[in-house]
């Protein structure tokens, strides 16, 4: 299914930014994903493999409700990341209708910029999403590896962030998490947005206090309820902290951190151009009605704003541009562009916790 995800309308001629044809061409396009989307959504998917499928290996990953791990399927050969999540944490912290969601979402996705889910299983203490390896790693990693990037590396992840989030958007989907640890990038040098813990379907509005400190856009704060005005507001600051090596609103006391976004105050570094400068001006707005992506031209001002106006747009999507980095990977199921975690306790049960919770998996 998602192997199949960058053929797009070769047809659409590109170069010169992106027309209001053009837009309306992808937008039918991207009601076709949303509609193949729904379908899946709307089914009960049965369990698609189980844990003797697989051999473990490293662990990549540690997080609040378990853990991932590259494992091989013992058939095809083929790499993945295994995200174990532990049943009685999620319990404990009240997420198994987050969860619940973040299979059916991932289950779904199908888009180039995004992983998917490729098998899914439990077991009586573990919940399992098996999902592609990336083996590039965290785009976090080779941030802070160094320092900052050079504005065309920026713009190359920052185009591809926005497709993403159009697409998640034109799905009614609201991400809610993005920030560096959430990109991997792929053995070609292209990004894959992961991590859909926080992901929600959203008609209308949403209250919800969730994300990453310094990346909340300020109606997730004042609790004015919100939509996909918020992960706007996050590209501003992925752009700014990727161009910058550090993000717009930063302090060692969340409540700080808070207190500067709701004031909308920042200060660029000297070395951002106008350009990028101007583009994070429209996108870090604490008004939504004039914040970018929430316009009357709706992602079309990103597309057509002047930083932006090297991105071919449709090459992009179908993979045909040449990245600015491609990562070191020596084999398929090379690790070495992830940082290195302690082996943890797998733990195991003789009956089958929560049951009855986790039912609907």
């Amino acid at each position: 299914m998602a192997e199949d995800s960058n053929r797009f309308l070769t047809s659409i001629s590109s170069g010169g930014g992106y027309s209001q044809v053009k837009q309306e061409q992808y937008t039918l396009y991207l009601r076709k994903l949303h509609k193949e989307f729904l379908e899946i959504w709307n089914e009960t998917p049965e369990t698609t493999a189980k844990i003797s499928d697989f051999e473990k290996y490293k662990v990549l990953g540690t997080g609040a409700f378990g853990i991932v791990y590259l494992a091989k399927h013992v058939t095809t050969g083929r790499y993945y990341a295994m995200k174990m999540l532990e049943k009685e944490k999620i319990v404990k912290l009240k997420q198994v209708e987050h969860s619940f969601y973040e299979k059916k979402i991932l289950c779904g996705l199908n888009f180039p910029f995004v992983v998917y889910m490729k098998y899914f299983f439990k077991d009586n203490v573990y919940l399992y999403y098996i999902l592609p390896f990336i083996p590039g790693g965290e785009m976090f990693s080779h941030l802070r590896k160094l320092g900052k990037f050079e504005e065309t590396t920026s713009k190359f992840y920052g185009a591809q962030v926005i497709l993403a989030l159009e697409y998640l958007h034109a799905l009614d989907l609201v991400y809610r998490d993005l920030k560096p640890e959430n990109i991997l990038i792929d053995r070609h040098g292209y990004i894959k947005i992961t991590d859909f813990g926080f992901c929600k379907l959203i008609h209308g509005r949403t209250w919800t206090l969730c994300g990453t400190p310094e990346y909340l856009a300020p109606e997730i704060i004042l609790s004015k309820g919100y939509g996909a005005t918020v992960d706007w507001w996050s590209t501003g600051v992925l752009l700014f902290e990727m161009s910058a090596g550090y993000p717009p609103f930063f302090a060692s006391d969340p409540m700080r951190i808070y207190e500067k976004i709701v004031a909308g105050k920042y200060r660029c570094p000297s070395h951002f151009t106008m350009e990028l400068k101007d583009l994070i001006s429209h996108v870090l707005q604490v008004d939504v009605t004039r914040r970018y992506g929430n316009l009357k031209n709706g992602v079309l001002d990103f597309k057509n704003h002047k930083w932006f106006k090297e991105i071919d747009w449709d090459a992009l999507l179908n993979m045909r541009l040449q990245p600015p980095f491609i990562p070191k990977v020596k084999h398929p199921g090379d690790t070495t562009n992830f940082e290195v975690f302690e082996e943890e306790k797998i733990k195991e049960s003789p009956i089958n916790l929560f049951e009855d919770e986790f039912a609907n998996f």
